[in-house]
């Protein structure tokens, strides 16, 4: 399932979860061509979180280009890729 942080509830989000966080923007291709990998992904929740709209979070997590995602289990970073990859490489991040 793919869920939009859409309010400043992060914490709540992926405590206790174990859950794929999506740093995009809407204006980058690259997370554009991610987010049609993402969308055939159902084997892990994804939370896809606007650095546009929420830069703190990107700052907290050290995002430096985007996309990035982070695969998090009950809020602690397991694995990080920066850039596109094809979702054979996305579901081995969330092992």
């Amino acid at each position: 399932m793919i869920k939009y942080l859409e309010k400043d509830n992060f914490e709540e989000e992926v405590k206790g979860k174990k859950i794929l966080v999506d740093f995009y923007a809407d204006w980058c291709g690259p997370c554009k061509m991610l987010g049609e990998v993402l969308e055939a992904i159902d084997e892990v929740d994804i939370l896809k979180i606007n650095v546009d709209q929420f830069p703190d979070l990107a700052i907290k997590f050290g995002v430096m280009s985007i996309p990035t995602l982070i695969y998090m289990e009950d809020g602690q970073e397991k694995t990080k890729n920066i850039g596109f990859i094809p979702k054979d490489e996305i579901l081995k991040m969330t092992k």
